[in-house]
């Protein structure tokens, strides 16, 4: 008698772990791309000047740790809400806000860790957003960085843009920026 109440308490067991096992799987599935409303991929280029004003008595560009020394920018780490307008001149049409940090982590040369998110406030992509995380060489004359994500129409995006410097001021440190962005996104 004792040879099926072994048999069935290990299947018991057996049964038990499966469904333990399983419970841990479930986490995740697939679906289907268009029940999100995921059609075809689209590739959006826009062009926007970034406004990274750190004089007067209102600047949209702080600095919340200084550098290390005087003679470098490394370990400065700034907090920005800059204006995107749709011209070099920074009172041109506000079409969003850049928002985030830059930090300056070259110990030997001008380059910042850009973690940004360019927020749109009008027209089509008014609420949408794209997040820009990259190296920023700051006096090359064409810096690249990646588009990681965003929302709205931006979603599931990828892409990249490139900064090109129209203007800085080397005593106040404001600067205006042209970004160029290559954007894929659904």
């Amino acid at each position: 008698m004792a040879n099926p109440i072994i048999i069935i308490a290990f299947q018991i067991l057996l049964l038990a772990a499966a469904v333990s096992a399983r419970k841990g799987e479930d986490f995740a599935k697939t679906i289907d791309r268009k029940l999100l409303g995921l059609r075809k991929e689209k590739l959006t280029f826009f062009r926007v000047y970034w406004h990274d004003i750190q004089s007067g008595s209102n600047p949209s560009s702080v600095v919340l740790r200084p550098p290390l020394s005087n003679s470098s920018f490394f370990g400065a780490v700034t907090v920005i809400d800059n204006r995107l307008t749709t011209e070099v001149r920074v009172n041109s049409t506000l079409v969003g806000q850049a928002q985030g940090i830059y930090a300056a982590v070259g110990q030997r040369d001008a380059s910042a860790l850009m973690v940004m998110n360019f927020a749109f406030t009008t027209g089509k992509y008014n609420g949408s957003t794209i997040s820009i995380l990259g190296r920023n060489a700051v006096f090359t004359k064409v810096r690249e960085m990646p588009v990681i994500g965003g929302s709205g129409l931006f979603r599931f995006a990828r892409g990249y843009v490139e900064a090109r410097t129209m203007w800085l001021d080397q005593k106040t440190g404001d600067a205006t920026v042209e970004y160029s962005c290559y954007v894929l996104h659904y």
